[in-house]
């Protein structure tokens, strides 16, 4: 059951606010242009989203617990106490999920390009690429009168 298992909850919230992190940090972004500011949301989707396993001591017996948790919370404690090799891990999981994600975030970028210009010729010269040079430079702000014949 969801409720009485803490830790299924725990990585349910954890998601449920990475994703409210992800959309305000969009819109936060709004006055840099597109390009930069996919790559940046997703290279922190990438850091945010990428687990990684810890283990940590409960008592002096030798006892320890071992799970998942975010690579970067993982890198945080194990600076915290001073764990060289376990940052070291964790810290090259999170370098890899943020480029991982900066690209994702670039594919995206020129995925959404190239439906723009799809969508802009829509006349017949365009997709049977008969439009002379004159019509190819001119700049879609301009406005363009119809020819009769």
């Amino acid at each position: 059951m969801l409720i009485s298992d803490s830790i299924p909850l725990l990585w349910l919230s954890y998601a449920v606010l990475s994703l409210v992190v992800l959309g305000t940090g969009y819109l936060g972004l709004a006055f840099l242009p597109r390009l930069p500011r996919l790559v940046i949301t997703w290279a922190v989707a990438g850091v945010m989203w990428v687990p990684s396993s810890f283990s940590t001591p409960l008592n002096d017996q030798g006892d320890a617990y071992t799970g998942m948790a975010p690579a970067v919370v993982v890198a945080g404690l194990a600076f915290l106490e001073k764990d060289g090799g376990t940052m070291a891990s964790a810290l090259l999981l999170v370098a890899v999920a943020a480029a991982l994600g900066g690209l994702l975030g670039l594919l995206l970028w020129r995925r959404g390009r190239g439906a723009k210009r799809h969508s802009n010729g829509d006349s017949q010269g365009d997709r049977t690429g008969t439009t002379s040079r004159a019509d190819r430079g001119r700049d879609d702000k301009t406005r363009r009168e119809p020819v009769v014949g």
